[in-house]
């Protein structure tokens, strides 16, 4: 029994501390602002803002639920425990609890101001041809697995096929509790090493595939930067289909070039084009944010958690399937030879040692 006194003890320290470092009135305060805004007559006018919010609201509820229910359980399991009252039938239920806490000390590590947010992913095919885009496709099909772990919703927003296989680029979105808080440290260089299929003579062969996370961002989120519709060029065109019935007769895919930044982005998954529209531009709006983001970088470089632009000198894990099988990342030093595991979605150990950076 006093192994199970000493597990009681550390969860009620551990709990306790867990609260401190979530900041509960701050997070009280949040919902009652967030519920009297939802109260205003305006709210639904803008739906998109009033389902981030309404979003938020859920989330930091079932983060207060959870709290209150851990304290409710851990302090029985103290009065047993004060009480000699302890049995080892209780053994499962502490473990568990021993998982949930260990759960939400991982949400004291996303205190970013858009950690709670839907995610933006985007994947890019680098230099190789057909062997980086079926790398960049065997990416998409990893986090793809991942969310469907996680319980998280994907919206397909761009994709770019492949001549003869895998994609050049694809962009979607995810949506999800602390979506983006959990993915950005995926932003980056992604390297495969292995046996090319599309190579006759088997030779072994360097990939690289460019991972972008970016928050979705709605335009009160952005007060400082104004998208005028003198700044925007837009242009229609039928979205790429592969033929049959689906085929696409009207022009529904957009694209949105920012004159003043240069930035140009495509949205042509949907089959309405108001729906597309709205797609570019928050993909646009989170877009300009990485580029503010970006500057203020650059004049504070030695303070830790800035956002890190993701470009071609900053890999951040090797994938190798041959000669020999390894995950490893680069930041971290988190290591695997189950490699198939991983390739099926199974990142947890690495995002979360990325978050306790």
């Amino acid at each position: 029994m006093y192994d199970l006194k000493v597990k009681i003890e550390t969860l009620a320290k551990d709990l306790s501390e867990l609260k401190n470092t979530l900041k509960l009135d701050d997070k009280r305060l949040q919902i009652r602002e967030l519920e009297a805004k939802s109260t205003d007559p305006s709210f639904w006018h803008d739906q998109q803002n009033a389902r981030s919010v309404m979003q938020m609201i859920g989330n930091l509820r079932n983060e207060m639920d959870e709290l209150d229910a851990l304290t409710g359980e851990i302090d029985v399991l103290v009065s047993l425990s004060n009480a000699g009252q302890l049995s080892d039938d209780l053994e499962k239920d502490i473990n568990q609890l021993e998982s949930r806490v260990t759960k939400l000390k991982l949400k004291s590590f996303l205190s970013g101001t858009y950690d709670q947010r839907n995610a933006l992913f985007s994947i890019h095919a680098g230099q190789g041809g057909t062997e980086a885009m079926d790398w960049a496709n065997m990416l998409y099909r990893m986090y793809l697995r991942y969310c469907e772990k996680k319980g998280w919703a994907v919206q397909t927003i761009d994709v770019s096929e492949g001549e003869e296989a895998g994609i050049k680029s694809v962009t979607f979105k995810i949506e999800g509790a602390y979506a983006y808080g959990y993915l950005k440290g995926e932003a980056g260089t992604h390297r495969l090493v292995r046996q090319s299929p599309f190579n006759a003579d088997k030779l072994r062969q360097t990939s690289f595939a460019l991972v972008e996370v970016l928050p979705e961002l709605a335009e009160m989120d952005l007060p400082d930067i104004q998208i005028k519709d003198e700044d925007v060029e837009w242009q229609f065109f039928r979205a790429s289909s592969q033929g049959g019935q689906n085929v696409q007769k009207v022009s529904t895919a957009v694209r949105l070039k920012h004159i003043k930044s240069g930035i140009v982005v495509t949205a042509q998954t949907e089959r309405f084009q108001e729906q597309n529209r709205r797609y570019a531009m928050d993909l646009l709006r989170a877009k300009l944010w990485a580029k503010e983001q970006e500057r203020e970088d650059k004049e504070r470089k030695d303070i830790k958690g800035e956002y890190h632009p993701a470009s071609w000198g900053t890999q951040i894990r090797s994938y190798v399937l041959h000669p020999y099988k390894m995950v490893k990342d680069l930041r971290t030093g988190v290591e695997t030879g189950n490699t198939e595991a991983v390739l099926n979605g199974e990142l947890d150990e690495f995002i979360e040692a990325e978050l306790k950076i």
